[in-house]
């Protein structure tokens, strides 16, 4: 069994990633029901948090029904993260993760997200000041390194197990690479087989099929995968992959009325937490994933994104029900329309996903 400090998560528990304008509360919702074993809010500026941000301390927000959740912090400075730490603590998370995987500029041009990774001496008296300040266990996500040059992730896991987390989530890119090429899954490997590491080690990059969280259990031996753009629009992921795991065959992909039922059930959590205008408005992201597959579903397309009600927006979503009730959507690797299936005991690429 796969536990975090106190926190037990199955034998191989998938992970729903923390994303910026993804991961809150509404869309973490639908992934629980459909099977997330351990989810993260958006990633939160200390800074942010410290000066009372209102964005910031709203992405605080935890519900009973989504735990365990953790809530993820970054920053650059070990006085505001270990603040930011303690404020976390308050809110009553299951665990707190520092992001040292973040590759937007406005993000690394502060010495936060992946830009601590030039300097690791700094990483890791940021993460012993957090976890000195918080009784939360407290984990981590990263990168490889910074680039090809710098792919130091072996010296970085022995490093932040020496100063105390608890799991460490591993993106299989270096933020040169951002999302593009393939996710290195071999380094990650080397990081789980590592005699010195005890702690959990999390994959993440490419999982977008069940077949594909298998290889990297069989092959590279991590303790769980964190899923991140696999899951937009496609919540089913992580029971489909549980599914397979048990029994070695798939579920029947979600018909259209299920993903109409689930996208209506996130909308109304986006409208209750964010409010009427802001949450019918912000749920646009949401629809073309949610509807893709279905032939000629532009105009209806159209018709949500330019709805500015509940309940003309449940009218569309309906009529799409009832449009479509006869059609069955081709299994595909979600997000995309390449096969994406990896060849026995590899993990293949997906682009951008994960």
């Amino acid at each position: 069994m796969v536990k975090i400090g106190n926190i037990t998560l199955g034998n191989f528990p998938l992970l729903l990633a923390p994303m910026e304008d993804v991961s809150d509360p509404p869309f973490r919702a639908v992934c629980k029901e459909n099977g997330a074993d351990l989810m993260y809010t958006e990633f939160i500026s200390s800074e942010g948090l410290i000066r009372d941000a209102i964005k910031s301390r709203q992405k605080l927000d935890i519900f009973d029904y989504e735990r365990p959740v953790g809530i993820q912090i970054f920053g650059g400075d070990e006085e505001p993260m270990a603040m930011a730490a303690q404020i976390v603590e308050a809110t009553n998370p299951d665990l707190l993760d520092i992001n040292y995987g973040c590759p937007v500029k406005k993000v690394v041009c502060k010495g936060a997200g992946s830009g601590i990774l030039k300097d690791i001496p700094k990483m890791v008296k940021l993460t012993a000041a957090v976890v000195k300040a918080t009784r939360l266990p407290v984990t981590v996500k990263t990168r490889l390194g910074w680039d090809d040059n710098t792919k130091n992730i072996e010296e970085v896991a022995e490093r932040l197990q020496d100063v105390g987390i608890q799991a460490l989530t591993i993106h299989g890119r270096t933020r040169t690479q951002m999302y593009k090429g393939n996710a290195d899954w071999t380094l990650i490997g080397k990081v789980k087989n590592n005699p010195r590491i005890h702690i959990p080690i999390f994959g993440n990059g490419d999982i977008c099929t069940p077949e594909q969280a298998i290889a990297a259990r069989e092959k590279y031996g991590v303790d769980g995968v964190m899923i991140g753009r696999a899951a937009i629009g496609y919540p089913w992921i992580f029971n489909e992959i549980k599914h397979f795991m048990q029994t070695g065959e798939h579920l029947p992909p979600p018909s259209v009325l299920e993903r109409v039922e689930v996208c209506k059930k996130h909308l109304r959590h986006s409208v209750q937490w964010k409010g009427a205008v802001v949450g019918i408005l912000e749920m646009r992201r949401h629809y073309t994933n949610y509807l893709k597959g279905l032939p000629h579903i532009k105009e209806f397309r159209q018709q949500l994104v330019t709805c500015s009600t509940l309940a003309a927006v449940e009218e569309v979503l309906d009529s799409i029900a009832l449009h479509y009730k006869d059609h069955i959507i081709e299994r595909t690797s979600p997000l995309t329309d390449q096969n994406l299936l990896p060849a026995k005991n590899e993990v293949a690429d997906c682009n951008v996903y994960g």
